[in-house]
């Protein structure tokens, strides 16, 4: 069915990620596929780390530890980095969705509100463009 998932995490919000998580470690173990675990930083220091390796590093071990809890068979890391994440998180995650040979994305999301029906929210934007499947988990 599919081959390869691509799960877009907030490093400075993965507590707000569990259900995403498990369902994207779930689907993995089912057609015993890979995941790549993607995250967006700036080069900028923020939150999360002070520079583009230390957010790598992180992001790294933060895959490392979601193969282990989940005992997934293959995982990856992918840090992107942008001048700016919060203009162009969209973008860079529909390009990392092609870089890294997803054929399906699993993805937070929130409930709506009224910001969402002027805007859309970023897991909205990429399941309207991306080219593959978008599963968005609430």
């Amino acid at each position: 069915m599919y081959q390869h998932i691509m799960i877009p995490v907030d490093l400075a919000h993965a507590d707000r990620l569990e259900k995403a998580l498990n369902t994207g470690a779930d689907l993995a173990r089912l057609y015993d596929i890979p995941v790549c675990y993607v995250g967006v930083s700036s080069s900028a220091p923020g939150e999360v780390a002070h520079n583009p390796q230390e957010f790598e590093q992180k992001l790294k071990r933060f895959a490392s530890e979601q193969a282990a809890r989940h005992r997934l068979r293959e995982v990856s890391s992918r840090a992107c980095i942008s001048p700016d994440p919060a203009v162009d998180l969209d973008r860079t995650l529909l390009k990392a969705v092609k870089a890294s040979g997803a054929d399906l994305v699993v993805m937070a999301s929130h409930v709506p509100g009224l910001a969402e029906h002027l805007f859309a929210s970023n897991a909205g934007y990429v399941a309207s463009h991306a080219e593959v499947s978008v599963l968005v988990v609430r």
